[in-house]
């Protein structure tokens, strides 16, 4: 009789821990969230992808435009460095490309040095922009002065650089319609365009490029000898139906005037982007830091 009861008395006790153990409420484990943000962190690195691809390629179109000259070999042509279109495409693809990388790889692998790097070159080119912009009011007269130097030798090498050949048509034939600095007589400091070069026997002398003939309607094709003798004394042409009489600092100043408004909101636009990429940049470097006090 006290064996039954034993018996009977642990299995009541285990029948009672089974009941407690089923009546005990059950714990749910929350997991532990990330502090960094994916959606910052991908559209950062989706952001400057673009910028990444984009300046490598201008790099790559300046560096092969530059050995296309053969400027290696010719050093005397780095005399006007900063007027060589292909350098001015390697120095703008360099800049974006290095931006690009240090934000792309810096949100992806979250590197908080590279993050800082992306956040400070942004800065200083945001501040090289507003410096250049206020300075550019303030000395207006002097950039005047520059941008006609610059025009003066864009003339005078139109013939030995592939390059500023090309970038100086594109301005007065596409962007401008204009010709020469204050007007076609300019294009006396050329020596193919002089007119003195007849006696060197210059087809061209006393003419003007063609970039700077007026483009005639449904005009497929255009004439490359239309500036032919158009300042050559006693021309029989009316010059002024043929040829751009009106200088191109002339035409640049009336065409800032008229897209004053969407110059300066793609300004403005610019530097919102490159504020807002800052921005993003710190938040990510602090989820970052907070994340990596979590773990320690």
């Amino acid at each position: 009789m006290g064996k039954w009861t034993a018996d009977y008395y642990f299995v009541l006790l285990y029948m009672n821990c089974d009941l407690n153990v089923a009546k005990m409420p059950v714990r749910k484990y929350r997991r532990d969230t990330s502090e960094v943000s994916c959606c910052m962190k991908y559209v950062i690195f989706a952001f400057n992808v673009i910028f990444w691809v984009l300046g490598l390629g201008v790099l790559a179109i300046g560096v092969w435009a530059w050995t296309e000259k053969d400027t290696f070999r010719n050093l005397t042509r780095l005399t006007n460095i900063a007027l060589d279109p292909a350098f001015i495409l390697i120095l703008i693809g360099t800049v974006t490309f290095i931006i690009g990388f240090t934000g792309c790889v810096g949100a992806l692998r979250e590197n908080t040095c590279l993050l800082s790097a992306y956040a400070i070159f942004l800065g200083i080119l945001l501040l090289l922009e507003m410096t250049t912009t206020i300075l550019g009011f303030i000395f207006k007269d002097w950039i005047k002065n520059q941008a006609t130097g610059g025009f003066q030798a864009f003339i005078i090498h139109y013939r030995e650089d592939p390059d500023q050949q090309n970038l100086i048509d594109w301005i007065q034939e596409d962007w401008l319609q204009c010709c020469g600095i204050e007007g076609p007589k300019d294009w006396d400091r050329n020596n193919y365009f002089n007119c003195s070069s007849r006696d060197v026997g210059s087809r061209e002398a006393c003419g003007v490029p063609f970039s700077c003939c007026k483009r005639k309607p449904n005009e497929i094709i255009k004439n490359k000898q239309c500036g032919y003798d158009v300042r050559k004394p006693g021309y029989q042409y009316d010059v002024a139906k043929i040829i751009n009489d009106k200088g191109c600092v002339q035409a640049g100043e009336e065409w800032m005037e008229r897209n004053l408004l969407i110059v300066a909101g793609i300004a403005v636009a610019t530097a919102f982007l490159q504020i807002l990429g800052i921005c993003f940049a710190h938040n990510l470097r602090a989820d970052i830091f907070a994340q990596k006090s979590k773990w320690h």
